[in-house]
């Protein structure tokens, strides 16, 4: 491999991101258990999810505004202000989190670092993206940082241009088949996938993936000896 880049995503590949999620999942079903079952709530949510990623990209702003417009439509908007105000602080209870690194996160950037330029390759809100950034400690380690609204290929070929690098001297790691893997596959990049216990369901595609710039890992440390 002739690679010049390494790109990590980050969340839930440098840090812990969807447990905060699911965390938050729980509560708003639990707050809203008077009106419909979990798992009618629970597929209620994410058809409004998906629907909304068109307006408000990912991130926990626009997850806010889809459990409120979840909350309205299965009580036929008749919850109270309590309840969206409680929604609302569930939200930015979120914001709020620690950063987790994941374990040999650091140790695999302190390798790496100086043998090639280490970018951050991500997608959400932008604020929120810097924060964690910022509250991980990990900046100083990366080249560039990149926040993506969407993880497409066209985005990926923007980060290309940007790094002046050609596809084949990228290598891209990350926990997710559909965003991480995928993509820069498609546009002759390198890949290794570093699966998380947890995946959003958005995220989720049938592991089957056959390319010889492909690799799979069980942690991210083991990315260390394929390089």
């Amino acid at each position: 491999m002739d690679i010049k880049v390494i790109a990590f995503d980050a969340d839930d590949t440098l840090w812990v991101n969807e447990p905060y999620f699911r965390k938050t999942e729980e509560a708003f079903f639990e707050l809203m258990s008077d009106y419909l079952q979990q798992r009618s709530l629970e597929r209620e949510l994410m058809k409004i999810e998906i629907g909304n990623l068109p307006l408000y990209g990912y991130g926990v702003k626009g997850f806010i505004l889809s459990m409120i417009e979840a909350a309205l439509k299965v009580s036929d908007k008749t919850i109270s202000i309590e309840v969206v105000d409680r929604i609302i602080q569930l939200g930015k209870n979120m914001l709020d989190e620690p950063i987790e690194l994941l374990d040999g996160v650091e140790e695999v950037l302190k390798t790496l670092k100086g043998q090639y330029r280490l970018v951050v390759a991500t997608k959400g809100d932008l604020l929120d993206q810097e924060r964690k950034l910022r509250k991980s400690n990990l900046g100083h380690y990366f080249h560039h940082i990149e926040i993506m609204s969407e993880k497409d290929e066209a985005n990926y070929q923007k980060l290309l241009r940007h790094l002046d690098i050609h596809p084949h001297e990228l290598l891209m790691v990350g926990n997710s088949l559909k965003s991480d893997v995928l993509p820069v596959l498609n546009i002759g990049g390198h890949a290794i996938h570093v699966p998380y216990h947890i995946t959003w369901e958005h995220e989720m595609i049938e592991n089957n993936i056959e390319h010889e710039n492909f690799k799979m890992v069980n942690t991210i440390s083991e990315i260390l000896p394929l390089l």
